[in-house]
């Protein structure tokens, strides 16, 4: 029986001592769960241990291959470039080791159930229906990665009754938090709960609270509460799990997480399990009619 390989755990780094122990305790209840083999985790920048000192610790108790999942909630600079980076370099330091490396965890199902949860916690005696979410992400310089918020703004949205949900950003992208709760207020909201889109405490998270706050003390006209982060969840354990499978299975789907077909999402449960037909477009070539304007009648047809 081979053994399995590692898993090696990189988080972003924080300067918040309470933020940095979170992730260790959470790397230590995985080594819990899944005494059949080592796991070690380490951090990109700020804070101990650095990710460096975590593949050591493997390479030490004998580990030559491990799988490594980024902890983080999107691809940005880090997960795209500084984590490669860092394992490229541990492999120069230490000949013999190969590893495989996992996606993001977001905008898992998994996750949105537990943003779901944090909602209900401070909704209290309001209705979903008049409440408008403002989603905080990180913020970052990489489109794609701000995008991804987005991504999960709009999955939280879709058949959960929330009036709406709009998105902003803590740090380095816009809007801001004051900005997205001016747009919130702009678009007619009454309620606003403002969720952060992080896993653990720290100091961006505990920032966009106080922004909250001190929006909240200059515009009374508009009650606003703050809901929780994700925290060290079961389905946050589970899911870094489900990583770490994809990666050393070499199973690195598309999309397929938030897929219709594959997940019952909420409103869209009737979807699971259906057989995808192939889908003629009315503007494909070989299915227009000559001209006639007919295929814009269809009801699925998109402009060009």
């Amino acid at each position: 029986m081979t053994t399995p390989p590692a898993l090696l755990i990189a988080g972003h780094g924080t300067r918040d001592d309470a933020g940095a122990e979170a992730f260790r305790a959470f790397v230590r209840e995985l080594g819990r769960r899944h005494p059949e083999l080592p796991v070690a985790g380490g951090f990109i920048e700020l804070s101990p241990p650095p990710l460096g000192e975590a593949v050591t610790e493997l390479v030490e108790r004998g580990v030559r291959r491990f799988a490594a999942v980024p902890l983080m909630l999107v691809s940005a600079g880090h997960a795209k470039g500084d984590i490669p980076a860092a394992l490229a370099r541990e492999k120069e330091r230490h000949p013999g080791i190969s590893y495989t490396y996992g996606r993001p965890l977001g905008p898992h199902p998994a996750l949105l159930s537990v943003l779901e949860r944090r909602l209900a916690q401070v909704l209290g005696d309001w209705d979903p229906a008049e409440v408008t979410v403002l989603l905080v992400g990180r913020g970052s310089t990489d489109p794609d990665a701000n995008a991804e918020v987005f991504k999960a703004a709009r999955l939280l949205w879709e058949g959960r009754g929330y009036g709406a949900v709009e998105t902003a950003f803590v740090s380095l992208a816009a809007p801001d938090v004051p900005s997205g709760l001016d747009r919130c207020a702009r678009l007619g909201a009454r309620r606003i709960v403002v969720l952060p889109y992080f896993l653990f405490t720290g100091i961006l998270p505990d920032r966009v609270r106080r922004q909250t706050e001190e929006w909240a003390a200059a515009h009374p006209e508009t009650e606003v509460r703050s809901a929780d982060v994700i925290g060290p969840e079961q389905e946050l354990l589970d899911l870094v799990w489900e990583r770490y499978e994809e990666a050393v299975k070499g199973d690195l789907r598309m999309n397929c997480d938030s897929c219709v077909y594959r997940i019952a999402l909420p409103g869209f449960e009737d979807k699971v399990g259906l057989p995808q037909q192939p889908h003629f477009h009315p503007d494909d070539d070989g299915h227009h009619h000559h001209g006639h304007g007919h295929a814009h009648s269809h009801s699925h047809s998109h402009a060009h």
